[in-house]
């Protein structure tokens, strides 16, 4: 159920338009709209501009965001279009390599762990899927310039082409941009980390093959650049600026073609977008009020230099989206919503962190700081100590097993395998929802009673890691391919996994009586017995 397109589903309260209103089309409201319509809930979404924006601002997204679009069904549409990355270097300004990271192609998630991309791409396929969803009704031109709460409903007032109406819901998503109507509507402040640059970012299409470094942070003090390839036939160049006021001279086509004149000339590329940007650091102090919840940039917005930004929002609206469909459904209680920010925000909080760090260190100005940056690492790539690689942190409390089992919160592992009539990753093979992975040897453990019709019941699929694909009644036995998820479980020293439909783990099991009640522990947070203060309490 939870995860797969459906029919309409719940009790609906009299005079709603939706279930849920999506406020902004950017994204992060595509996402959380198509995830919300698949499930079988009414989604209007509300967007104040006349059509799709249309115009770059992200560049990368990594696995974890081609999971959730391949759960959507548009990845491998969008492959032919991204560019996957390997390698992001950091150089000064004598060129000398001070950082180098690499990405792995096949990454946790199953997929590539960087990929660079042309967003308006993105956004088109993206729009393509909302609009085939029944379910989905996507309103242009049309501003939301009130919200009004009750106990069992939220009221939008919106300002559309035929004048002003209002419109109601039972949760409002507030998808709108750093420049959020919906959080500025509700009153919620702003903690700001003071990181805050100007740049000017310069965007140009390939008018012919033409080598330009794909992934490259310039730590130059005179002038600090960024360039990075936005798929195949995109390239960003971008420069800090010593003001926004410089911004009017430094735009000047001329200008620009002088300062990428080392990689690029009119012959190679056109170029078609500058643009002025102010780098934040910005969190939103409450990312629910009521009915009202915020995601993407309307609750946080982070430096780019980790490339998180946009797959930050998409976690949110994967944390969101089943939390809503298991409310919407009435088998939670409306208080799992408040797991949300409780889950996300120390996450959010920890890439913004790491952004900032790095931002700092690539934007020195000061000649002699960059000269001790500069021998600092260049004397740890002497040594050959490779930089740590980035680990976001897990999540800690919240809608999780009781208990701190290894692996709890987690992000978790994707694999190949094999049910019998399809060899794929194992989104694509079992579906969405929660899925509890079990050994084969286990199965028995849950195969008393009604565990397996009760999990079924609750949209739970249970799937089988057997040594080869076979037929069961209430189950999915398959063959764990590469072997990925017997060497996890070794990893976690367990014979059960559940991992929740935003891929994190809720919990880990070993042995039968712990598979069974693990499996009744999620039965009874999913349905409402075990309340959300609760399911992210220890044992």
């Amino acid at each position: 159920m939870t995860g797969t397109d459906v029919a309409a589903v719940g009790p609906v309260p009299d005079g709603t338009a939706a279930d849920v209103v999506v406020v902004g089309y950017g994204p992060v409201g595509m996402v959380a709209a198509a995830l919300l319509g698949r499930t079988g809930h009414r989604v209007l979404v509300l967007e104040r501009y006349a059509g799709l924006y249309n115009l770059p601002r992200a560049a990368s997204f990594d696995d974890e965001t081609m999971r959730t679009l391949a759960r959507l069904g548009i990845a491998e549409e969008l492959l032919p279009k991204v560019r996957v990355q390997s390698t992001y270097e950091w150089r000064n300004g004598k060129g000398d390599l001070l950082i180098e990271q690499f990405f792995a192609e096949n990454g946790r998630s199953g997929w590539a762990e960087w990929n660079m991309m042309y967003q308006p791409d993105l956004e088109e396929a993206l729009d393509t899927l909302c609009r085939s969803m029944d379910r989905v009704e996507v309103r242009h031109s049309s501003s939301v310039v009130a919200l009004e709460q009750t106990e069992d409903r939220v009221t939008v007032t919106v300002e559309g082409p035929e004048g002003r109406e209002t419109v109601e819901a039972r949760y409002v998503l507030g998808c709108d941009g750093g420049n959020s109507f919906v959080r500025s509507a509700l009153g919620v402040e702003l903690h700001d980390y003071g990181f805050s640059e100007p740049w000017m970012v310069c965007d140009f299409r390939f008018r012919r093959p033409t080598e330009v470094p794909r992934a490259l942070q310039l730590g130059d003090p005179l002038s600090p650049t960024s360039i990075i390839s936005l798929g195949p036939a995109h390239h960003r160049f971008s420069f800090m600026l010593d003001s926004v006021g410089d911004f009017e001279t430094e735009r000047d086509p001329q200008r620009v073609w002088k300062r990428v004149a080392s990689y690029l000339t009119p012959d190679d590329a056109d170029l078609i977008r500058v643009a002025t940007y102010t780098f934040r650091s910005l969190i939103a102090d409450e990312w629910r009020r009521g009915r009202v919840l915020l995601a993407g940039d309307a609750a946080h917005q982070m430096p780019p230099f980790l490339g998180q930004g946009m797959c930050s929002g998409f976690r949110d609206a994967q944390n969101l989206a089943f939390k809503l469909d298991l409310v919407l459904r009435g088998t939670a209680p409306d208080d799992i919503l408040d797991t949300y920010q409780t889950e996300r925000e120390p996450h959010v909080r920890a890439v913004t962190e790491k952004g900032i760090e790095l931002g700092h260190l690539q934007t020195l100005r000061d000649p002699e700081q960059a000269a001790r940056r500069d021998r600092t690492l260049l004397a740890r790539r002497a040594e050959s100590a490779a930089p740590e690689p980035m680990r976001f942190p897990d999540l800690v409390d919240g809608l999780f097993a009781r208990g701190a089992d290894a692996g709890r919160g987690r992000l978790s592992v994707q694999g190949v395998v094999d049910d019998g009539t399809r060899r794929d990753r194992l989104d694509q093979v079992v579906g969405g929802g929660f899925h509890l992975l079990v050994e084969e040897g286990h199965l028995a453990g849950l195969e008393d009673g009604r565990v397996l019709d009760d999990l079924a019941d609750a949209g739970v699929r249970v799937v089988v890691l057997g040594e080869r694909a076979a037929e069961h009644p209430r189950a999915t036995v398959v063959q764990d391919v590469e072997g990925t998820y017997r060497a996890w479980l070794a990893e976690l020293d367990c014979s059960a996994v559940v991992v929740r439909p935003d891929f994190y783990v809720y919990g880990t099991a070993s042995g039968f009586d712990a598979v069974a009640g693990l499996a009744a522990e999620l039965l009874g947070a999913i349905r409402g017995t075990v309340t959300a203060r609760e399911a992210g309490s220890e044992a």
